[in-house]
């Protein structure tokens, strides 16, 4: 609407603007631990109360409340209203003994942070609209405050981690990225003592790049490896050279730094989200599995070269063209080779049931990636002798 004359815009602040607003002025100059705090007042001025900020811990089990935005503790994510919120990426609505309880995902980028949860005494379409943008920003906000400060970190660690378990998480791109073309979903396991396994990935324009690695050892020794592998594939990676050369530079890398001895399996990809076909170089890695219409349906099996940092040959790069709504698991050895205590291994066919269980009840790669990973952690008793990781992608089409 016009006012002042004719052509001229209105201007004046509304009621909404000057709700986002109040997030946007402050926050440039926002320490950390007061984002909690910010975010209360902002959804107060929409009449919204006991508002929480929950957080995702290492071990995707609960979901944590940041300090500084109401009470509560922690909540289950397979067994609570916000942890179905986190679970579908979808606002959540609880009928209350004083209102409506709302939950909205914290989304950033296709990942999710957490969940915004506040009680309202109605859920109409403007508060809802607003509530959801509030979502947005804080999960902006949060993102980008994360780089220094140890307070997010700290929130969602529920039981102590160990040196190479930092390291490693320090390493790590966010866990999940859903985007219109490609989703990809990945789970560290054990998340507190994790040490030489890690993923890496990266869309440039069209292209998605995916790394996952594995370093012989356990304890300080495997993540330095680790550290040494992934920062050469994205040194290569961004230098924009082909697959297999992107191979030989991780292996000088790797033998350069440590004893001739030390390897790391590693497997890179490159996936056209364009046009399906997907790209690989397998360097004494398990083969990937193929899950179409919510099945195995095999391998992506091809010649592999030796591990990186024994000098191998400049490998072959094989290649694919997937079908819309594909699926390819990536995993670790440790996924397949653990096993409870005078047992046998896992093995791969048992892994390729869960995959198929759980792919029968048509969810979402973070969801599959999750329960995947949770369910082989009951299998072997809540504990693993080993790195056990996954990454999962889907190509939209």
């Amino acid at each position: 609407m016009a006012v002042g004359g004719r052509g001229t815009p209105d201007r004046s602040e509304c009621f909404g603007e000057g709700l986002l607003g109040l997030l946007l002025d402050r926050a440039h100059g926002l320490p950390p631990h007061l984002v909690a705090p910010l975010v209360a007042e902002a959804v107060a001025r929409l009449g919204g109360r006991d508002p929480q900020i929950l957080l995702q811990d290492y071990g995707q089990q609960n979901l944590v409340p940041l300090p500084g935005a109401g009470a509560g503790g922690p909540q289950p994510i397979d067994r609570s209203d916000a942890g179905r919120c986190f679970v579908e990426s979808r606002p959540w609505e609880v009928p209350a003994a004083d209102g409506v309880r709302v939950h909205l995902p914290l989304l950033d980028g296709g990942d999710q942070v957490g969940v915004l949860s506040v009680t309202l005494d109605r859920a109409g379409r403007d508060e809802r609209r607003i509530l959801r943008r509030i979502a947005g920003l804080t999960a902006d906000l949060m993102h980008t405050k994360n780089g220094y400060t140890d307070l997010f970190f700290r929130t969602r660690r529920s039981e102590p981690m160990s040196v190479a378990a930092e390291i490693q998480w320090s390493l790590l791109p966010p866990l999940s990225m859903v985007m219109p073309h490609v989703a990809v979903a990945g789970v560290l396991e054990p998340a507190y003592d994790v040490a030489g396994d890690s993923f890496d990935y990266a869309l440039n324009g069209d292209i998605l790049h995916l790394a996952m690695i594995d370093a012989m050892g356990h304890g300080l020794d495997a993540a330095t490896m680790a550290t040494v592998a992934i920062g050469a594939y994205r040194h290569a990676r961004r230098i924009s050279i082909e697959l297999s050369e992107i191979y030989l530079f991780m292996d000088r890398a790797v033998a350069e730094q440590f004893d001739p001895d030390h390897f790391v399996t590693a497997q890179m990809m490159r996936l056209d989200t364009e046009t399906g076909r997907l790209q690989w170089v397998n360097a004494g890695h398990p083969a990937p599995m193929l899950v179409r219409a919510h099945r195995v349906v095999g391998r992506l099996e091809s010649p592999t070269t030796l591990p990186v940092g024994f000098g191998g040959d400049q490998p072959q790069v094989s290649a694919v063209t997937l079908e819309p709504g594909d699926r390819v698991l990536c995993f670790t050895d440790g996924l397949v080779e653990e096993h409870a205590n005078g047992q046998e291994q896992f093995g791969e066919e048992q892994l390729i049931d869960w995959v198929n269980r759980l792919e029968g009840d048509d969810q979402g790669i973070r969801t599959v990636a999750r329960e995947l990973s949770h369910t082989l952690k009951r299998a072997r008793g809540e504990t693993t002798s080993d790195d056990a990781t996954l990454v999962l992608f889907e190509w939209h089409g």
